[in-house]
């Protein structure tokens, strides 16, 4: 025992050198700004502790009260002294619900709150447009919040179902203000595709609110240049439960909601994802070498089932034809091999031309892709002398197509190719007429 404690306390002075040693060897290190090296590490062990933050804008939002050109006064102070970086989410909370949102939506129980905020406010489109002004100016002044914003009204989105409706309403008008004045990126819309909100009918009556908002502070085209830059543009009916994703029911919904423009826009977008997808099954069968006949059949009963017309077919028809092929560069030989080609597929064309107004369809969009393809400036003529020998376009369309339809694209030098065999169409007319008052 006493051999043990001796040996303890032998070892006391040693350990006690050692550690005295260890220190001036700390000390003696030479370091780069010693100053700035311990302030980096205690802000590394500074805990996440959004309470404090949360009593300091509360306090704040307490003594300015329903003023909101002093509640953007004092959030643009207060951005110098408190960390808004760290604390994002918990400001747009407080600004949004009033306090501190645990998931699901729901007010955390243990902090203080405040009655101003976005939720308490009057429920009225001119209140909403006043608050989407508080956080412009607040992202104006304090850039990096953007993104925090964007993903705070995301996460919002997902917590619909905790909200009261009339909170919903509020965050709804605010939501489509912020679109229209482009705060935020159309991108947040897909929080609305959650199975659970669209499954309820959540979604649906909030977009209806949204949607009114936004097309009020700006347009229909403001709506849809935005939908159309983040891919939106045609997912507008996942809004509705799967058996609900009809064109028939969205454009009711919509258009009993008073959003007609809405519910036009959506049906427009579907029929243009018909005719793309239709155009592309088109240029496979066409490179498969399928029969013209089954074509046809294929064709035909897609127009019944997306309601297309014959004139915007005969468009969809010739776009394909004319791109199931590598055309020449060079000017001399391109219009012969746009000749043989087009002779090869006019009993396709010929299929979406039984009325005048497709033949006259079909000049046009010749007349274009001559015009903007610049090696076929030369081939206009012979292309629709081919189509008439086969039939595909008739003198009528072809007279009224020179006279007063043909369109501003390339006209002088069209209708100068076209001179010579409208000259031959019109004598052609009159002789024939004058044969048959002899027959008479």
């Amino acid at each position: 025992m006493h051999g043990g404690l001796g040996s303890a306390a032998r070892c006391a002075p040693l350990c006690f050198h050692r550690a005295s040693f260890m220190n001036n060897q700390k000390q003696q290190k030479p370091t780069l700004t010693g100053q700035r090296f311990k302030t980096r590490k205690r802000d590394e062990k500074e805990r996440f502790d959004p309470s404090q933050f949360q009593e300091s804008i509360v306090q704040g939002l307490n003594q300015t009260g329903t003023d909101l050109e002093a509640v953007a006064k004092f959030l643009d102070a207060s951005g110098a002294k408190l960390d808004y970086r760290r604390y994002a989410e918990t400001l747009f909370d407080i600004l949004v619900a009033g306090g501190m949102l645990a998931p699901g939506g729901t007010l955390s129980d243990d902090m203080t709150r405040t009655e101003f905020c976005l939720f308490k406010a009057q429920e009225d489109l001119e209140t909403m447009q006043a608050y989407a002004q508080v956080f412009n100016k607040l992202i104006r002044r304090y850039k990096y919040l953007e993104k925090g914003f964007e993903d705070e009204i995301k996460k919002l989105l997902l917590f619909l179902k905790g909200f009261t409706e009339s909170e919903r309403n509020k965050l709804a008008m605010l939501t489509g203000i912020l679109l229209a004045n482009g705060n935020i990126s159309a991108s947040i819309l897909s929080s609305l595709f959650n199975e659970n909100l669209v499954k309820e009918g959540v979604s649906a009556a909030f977009a209806v609110k949204l949607f009114k908002s936004w097309i009020n502070e700006k347009d229909i085209n403001s709506v849809a240049a935005s939908l159309r830059k983040v891919g939106m543009d045609n997912r507008l009916m996942e809004l509705f439960p799967a058996n609900k994703r009809s064109c028939e029911h969205f454009s009711k919904y919509f258009t009993d909601a008073g959003l007609k423009e809405l519910s036009d826009f959506a049906r427009n977008q579907q029929s243009i994802g018909a005719r793309k997808e239709l155009q592309k099954e088109l240029q496979e069968q066409m490179s498969r070498g399928d029969a013209f006949k089954d074509i046809i059949a294929y064709v035909k009963e897609e127009m019944k089932k997306s309601n297309i017309s014959e004139q915007t077919m005969i468009g969809i028809v010739w776009s394909s034809v004319m791109s199931s092929v590598e055309w020449n560069k060079k000017e001399e030989l391109v219009t012969e091999q746009a000749i043989k080609h087009l002779k090869q597929y006019s009993p396709l064309l010929k299929a979406f031309t039984s009325q005048g107004l497709s033949e006259l369809t079909l000049l046009l969009k010749i007349q274009e892709y001559c015009y903007d393809n610049i090696h076929f400036m030369k081939a206009f003529q012979k292309i629709v002398v081919l189509l008439y020998k086969a039939d595909v376009l008739s003198e009528e369309a072809i007279l009224k197509w020179y006279t007063d339809a043909h369109v501003a694209k390339g006209k002088s030098v069209f209708l100068e190719q076209m001179k010579k065999f409208v000259e031959w169409l019109k004598n052609a007319e009159e002789e024939s007429e004058s044969e048959e008052e002899e027959g008479d």
